[in-house]
């Protein structure tokens, strides 16, 4: 007899310094009805040994071994190979807590919901950080129409997300997936966890958020996005993404709400991978996200994630700005150029005449921003980002998307 209830989908690629703890956290799990499928997508390092090692040792694992693919391809594989009634994302460097599955699975069972949201844990360098999604609660099919989705990708504050577009701090139903995951094409590399997040709530008609942090999400240096080598693809891989949402989602949001949702998503995505500073082929600059921010003007970054990282790295290239230090309270030994992150005391407000936080996380921006300001921090540098949405749309269709999303530049 068949006792999976779920299905639990690691895709795993050059991960093999994490991908023991994250299998050790899977197969100790109070909940016990569930089956383990690792799919390693052609990975050329270790991986594929120690998910063929650890299926010797529990018969609850599956290995599943693809030519390489990416990651939604290495997710569908997965799924074609799953039996349980709910499907689980694990990615291969992060690890659960004990309870996850036994929660998850109590959260949509006594709900009866198409779609269970947990909070979740970030871990970096040692330091644990607690994120618990905002509202909490249980919301039918009308709710989700009126409420969830009018407010899922964009939520009013740029660019905050009403759910997450995270894939692995969530409980899917299989049967319902099936309908979703199969359609998003293998070439969204960017944003792949939206793709399918957003879609599969389009079709939901139940929904329960817990603010029960159960996800251990480890962020590493050697994952941050790369900065933009050649625009026109990035913007072609961001536009397959965006055109998929604005096709799924037409059916459930009205097309404002929808249009502007997409619209600063796009937007907050083309500035973290430019970092910010957007140019043409010509190397000449068209729009400039930071308010008041003139050439030449002496700036403070804040952030060595992957905002702060392109900022910096655009920046050597184009000298918008005289970059006179680099901060982080998440201080680590990181160089671009001839800048190093510094602690964030580090700062004096008589040497700069600009502080940017490089961030699109409002609750994230506002938090240091008070913390700046404590340490003395004069609040009249610190940077705004220009969230015009008719700028930004001008933008848009100037760098060649069109009303669908797509891009169409040749």
């Amino acid at each position: 007899m068949n006792t999976v209830k779920i299905s639990v989908i690691v895709p795993i690629f050059r991960i093999e310094k994490y991908l023991p703890k994250c299998i050790d956290s899977l197969l100790n799990q109070s909940f016990l009805d569930f089956e383990l499928i690792l799919v390693d997508d052609g990975s050329p390092d270790n991986c594929p040994k120690i998910c063929d090692d650890y299926a010797k040792l529990d018969d609850r694992i599956k290995v599943v071994h693809k030519k390489n693919g990416g990651l939604v391809s290495a997710r569908k594989e997965g799924l074609k190979n799953a039996q349980g009634k709910y499907i689980s994302f694990v990615d291969g460097d992060d690890w659960v807590d004990e309870f996850y599955l036994d929660i998850l699975f109590k959260l949509a069972e006594a709900n009866d919901a198409d779609l269970v949201v947990t909070g979740r844990f970030r871990e970096f360098n040692g330091k644990i950080e607690t994120v618990k999604p905002n509202m909490a609660g249980i919301y039918n099919e009308k709710e989700l129409k009126s409420l969830i989705l009018p407010n899922a990708i964009y939520n009013g504050e740029f660019c905050a997300h009403g759910i997450s577009t995270y894939v692995w701090n969530k409980l899917f139903k299989r049967e319902l997936l099936c309908k979703i995951l199969f359609d998003v094409p293998d070439e969204i590399v960017m944003g792949e966890d939206a793709a399918i997040t957003y879609a599969y709530l389009s079709i939901s008609k139940s929904l329960v958020i817990s603010r029960i942090p159960l996800y251990y999400y480890r962020q590493r240096h050697d994952s941050i996005v790369k900065s933009i080598e050649n625009p026109k693809t990035e913007y072609y891989r961001l536009g397959l993404l965006m055109n998929f949402l604005k096709l799924k989602l037409s059916q459930v949001i009205d097309e404002h709400n929808l249009n502007k949702q997409i619209t600063y998503y796009l937007y907050s995505q083309i500035l973290v991978r430019s970092g910010g500073m957007i140019y043409d082929e010509k190397g000449d600059m068209i729009f400039n996200p930071f308010l008041n921010v003139a050439p030449k003007s002496k700036v403070v970054v804040y952030s060595s994630g992957s905002f702060g990282q392109h900022i910096l790295s655009t920046n050597i290239k184009s000298t918008f700005f005289d970059i006179i230090k680099w901060i982080d309270l998440d201080y680590h030994k990181l160089n671009i150029g001839k800048n190093f992150v510094k602690p964030i005391s580090s700062f004096n407000n008589s040497e700069f005449d600009y502080l940017i936080i490089a961030t699109i996380n409002p609750t994230y921006y506002d938090w240091i921003k008070k913390e700046l300001i404590l340490m003395g921090a004069d609040e009249k540098k610190i940077v705004k980002i220009n969230t015009d949405v008719n700028k930004i749309s001008k933008l848009l269709s100037q760098l060649g998307f069109d009303a669908d999303f797509k891009f169409q530049k040749n």
